[in-house]
């Protein structure tokens, strides 16, 4: 009997077992099952490299950049290498070669797609092609056309799928509309840049029915930030996220920011500038082979520059462009006693200003103005070498002079006062003063010369700038101007001559941009014309037109006063003597 009972009990509690277990034991064989055949596909991004393959300062250099991506790809051999563009333009070695120690470092690291970016046009679109056929890579856009034919240019593709342990990730490539005017207008007059939104709704739907990809990545050169408080990423690959359909991520470029978060459920990642990150995208499949998650992650690497190592086959291409390009470089121009600074999201800088006085002296101009994005670094005291005016000065943008109306100079200077999406605006010549809380266009309250003389805004004036700020760059409007010569001498070369012949370089900064009001006391000119040209003097007079003020004329008629007085009676006295007489 108790043996019944006892079976009785086994078999109740293994049939209620039975019904409590089977879940727990079916999600624990789901869970294996899932660590057995998932897989995840690794997305190593840089952007904005500016052909800085050497260490310096914050740039971590090419050996150290392609050290830690074999790494990352010993950890995770199914990885994509991919750029967001501007790879090229910034720096001596890069600029000198036209981009060929970039091209065979692209190719050591296994790069395998990149957006194009605004600076591959700095030397004009015929490079492109070549720099992709010789590093065993491709460019992709989606959204430059061809304006006399109408169709997406040739030496682009629109998108490519690179396939992974039996994944296809689809790449769509994305330029930024700004190229337009984010490089020589003329070097991309003949193309048109489509809005990014309507592009990658077009094709990733295209990709998606055509292609049986498993995910799709926007790899662009659109530009985003990131509030370091809030989190929250705003920006043009913000947008592109918010309302493009059917991508799983975003590389963005183009604004030179550490950016990794999430926009509207699809993750947003750039990598900074000039190799100093590398941003991330692992993408997660189930064991259905469904894409389940994107985990997104950026490393700023130039913070721990010290303890990366150097993978020798990077070092070894740029110490050959080093070796071969040395006589030039190394060339000392002369000796600097004090640093020339320069942040050109931070107003009028010290090199700026520097740069552009530098500018009129060479041309005989009484300003001198160019872009602050134009002006790439800052200068350390010490020596000044030709390696550090190509850095300085990466692009051969040439002198332009002309004569400008003061009206049309105060539109010019206002455009690049707190500008939104580029770099202040630098010049030397004028002091300017504005009103900060006042709407764009309307800031500037004064401006003057240097001897405190008011602009008059009918009145023309020299101005020299270079051609990419006259070609409309940066949206620039020179409209107005006469007399209008490009003398055809980069910016670069006109300073170094100056500079050599200082030998030694002293500079003290003036604050020639001033947020608040001006409080200088106007003066008026006046020119004697019977004097020659040689001998004519200015006379500057106090505004009231008076030669003299109020006490000085109380102080002279008291005087005539008294010498009228002395005259009336020593009149008096001398005829009274007389009749006596």
């Amino acid at each position: 009997m108790f043996r019944k009972k006892l079976t009785t009990i086994l078999v109740v509690a293994a049939m209620t077992l039975g019904v409590i277990a089977p879940t727990n034991l079916s999600v624990s064989a789901a869970e294996n099952d899932i660590t057995d055949k998932s897989k995840s596909i690794q997305i190593l991004s840089f952007n904005d490299f500016h052909g800085s393959v050497e260490e310096s300062g914050k740039n971590i250099g090419a050996a150290k950049l392609a050290a830690e991506i074999r790494r990352l790809k010993g950890e995770n051999p199914n990885t994509i290498v991919v750029s967001g563009g501007d790879l090229y333009q910034g720096s001596a070695i890069s600029n000198l070669k036209k981009g060929e120690p970039v091209t065979e470092f692209l190719k050591s690291v296994g790069m395998e797609v990149s957006a194009v970016g605004n600076h591959e046009f700095d030397w004009g679109y015929k490079l492109i092609p070549g720099w992709a056929k010789d590093g065993n890579f491709d460019f992709l856009a989606t959204n430059i056309y061809n304006k006399s034919t109408g169709n997406p240019v040739e030496w682009a593709k629109p998108y490519k799928v690179i396939e992974r342990d039996g994944k296809k990730i689809a790449f769509i490539g994305i330029a930024t509309p700004e190229t337009a005017y984010k490089t020589k207008p003329e070097n991309v007059s003949e193309f048109e840049f489509k809005d990014p939104v309507e592009s990658v709704n077009t094709w990733a739907e295209k990709i998606r029915r055509e292609e049986n990809v498993d995910a799709v990545i926007a790899l662009t050169h659109l530009g985003s930030n990131q509030n370091s408080s809030t989190k929250e990423i705003t920006g043009e690959a913000a947008d592109l996220a918010k309302n493009a359909k059917g991508i799983d991520a975003v590389i963005s470029a183009h604004s030179h920011q550490f950016v990794d978060g999430v926009v509207n459920n699809i993750p947003v990642v750039q990598a900074g500038n000039n190799g100093r990150g590398l941003a991330k995208l692992v993408l997660n499949f189930d064991a259905e082979g469904k894409l389940v998650k994107v985990d997104n992650s950026v490393d700023q690497l130039y913070k721990r520059v010290k303890e990366l190592p150097e993978d020798q086959e990077a070092k070894a291409i740029v110490e050959k462009f080093k070796n071969e390009l040395q006589p030039i470089l190394g060339e000392v121009l002369a000796t600097l006693d004090t640093d020339l600074t320069h942040d050109r999201d931070e107003g009028l800088s010290v090199l700026g200003q520097f740069t552009t006085k530098l500018m009129a002296e060479a041309s005989g101009a009484q300003i001198g103005i160019t872009n602050g994005g134009g002006v790439r670094a800052p200068i350390e005291k010490g020596t000044i070498t030709m390696g550090n005016m190509y850095q300085v000065f990466p692009f051969d943008n040439t002198l332009v002079t002309m004569k400008l109306k003061g009206s049309d100079l105060k539109r010019v200077i206002e455009h690049g006062i707190m500008p939104d999406g580029f770099g202040w605006g630098q010049f030397y010549g004028i002091k300017v003063y504005y009103d900060k809380d006042a709407k764009a266009g309307e800031r500037i309250t004064s401006m003057r010369l240097l001897d405190g003389t008011p602009i008059d805004m009918d009145k023309y004036y020299t101005v020299v700038t270079n051609d990419f700020m006259y070609d409309k760059g940066d949206n620039y409007d020179f409209s107005g101007a006469i007399d209008v010569v490009d003398t055809g001498e980069p910016i670069r070369d006109a300073l170094v001559k100056i500079i050599k012949d200082m030998k030694h370089v002293s500079y003290k900064y003036e604050q020639h941009l001033v947020a608040g009001v001006d409080t200088t006391e106007d003066v008026v000119e006046t020119v004697d014309t019977n004097l020659t040209k040689e001998d004519n003097k200015v006379t500057t007079l106090p505004e009231t037109g008076s030669l003299v003020g109020e006490s000085e004329l109380i102080v002279a008629g008291t005087l005539v006063t008294a010498l009228g007085a002395f005259m009336f009676f020593n009149e008096k006295r001398r005829k009274k003597n007389n009749s006596a007489a």
